[in-house]
């Protein structure tokens, strides 16, 4: 509701982040699982309070990466079919599967729509609760001693955001209004389709569920893989068209 409401008419980004604070440490307090998200590197009053910031921030960054046609539905996508797939293999409950395939199945349904040239977008009304759901599963993924796979699905939304607030950041601009500075936004101004764009993402995305899935056996091993098709993705979309 407040989303749809900032859609129409705008709210100060304080109250937002408010209500997301507040929301977040009620659902974790109340229905996170037992387990420790952080595995026990912190007491859990520290796992719960950092699980909660984060939780926050990806469903921020969800909706800061929200920028060209087909980029959401493709991330929705994949890592809603990698949390399925690795809570399935590794037995730790159907309930979050069933939840995670839904939210790919609507991912998938969307980029009918929102595929380049796009007819339907997100807004704030579609990317924050979005960025909200999938940032929730990746908690009880976590939790559920599955913490690797949960660092690897969205390691392309964490290192392109991540990079991009730094690097704003420290030229001391305001990290939170909007701009166009992202790596995928970076290619579409060199010249890239959204669709070329959105495709190069989903072949990330497919390596990183490939990887997540070897977190299974190895978790280091998955994260070293996955960080490095991460850091090829990224150094792709930064090249221009016509140096490849």
């Amino acid at each position: 509701v407040l989303s749809w409401i900032d859609d129409i008419r705008g709210l100060p980004p304080l109250l937002r982040l408010a209500v997301q604070l507040a929301v977040a440490a009620l659902v974790v307090v109340f229905a996170l699982p037992h387990g420790a998200v952080f595995q026990n590197l912190a007491p859990i009053w520290l796992d719960r309070l950092a699980a909660m910031i984060l939780w926050v921030y990806f469903t921020n960054i969800f909706n800061f990466m929200d920028g060209i046609d087909g980029v959401s539905g493709i991330e929705a996508l994949g890592i809603g079919i990698g949390i399925a797939l690795v809570s399935l293999i590794a037995g730790s409950g159907g309930g979050i599967a069933i939840q995670a395939a839904a939210i790919a199945g609507a991912g998938l349904g969307f980029l009918w729509w929102n595929w380049h040239p796009a007819r339907i977008f997100l807004g704030d009304v579609g990317s924050v609760p979005l960025g909200f759901l999938l940032g929730w599963l990746l908690l009880v993924l976590a939790a559920n001693d599955e913490w690797a796979a949960a660092l690897i699905l969205p390691m392309y939304y964490l290192a392109d955001s991540g990079l991009t607030l730094a690097r704003r950041a420290v030229r001391r601009e305001k990290i939170w209004q909007a701009h166009r500075e992202h790596f995928y936004q970076l290619a579409v101004i060199q010249g890239r389709s959204h669709a070329e764009v959105s495709r190069i993402i989903g072949y990330c995305n497919f390596g990183l569920i490939v990887f997540a899935l070897v977190s299974l056996l190895s978790p280091w091993v998955g994260i070293v893989l996955g960080a490095f098709t991460t850091f090829v993705t990224l150094l792709a979309l930064k090249r221009r068209p016509a140096d490849i």
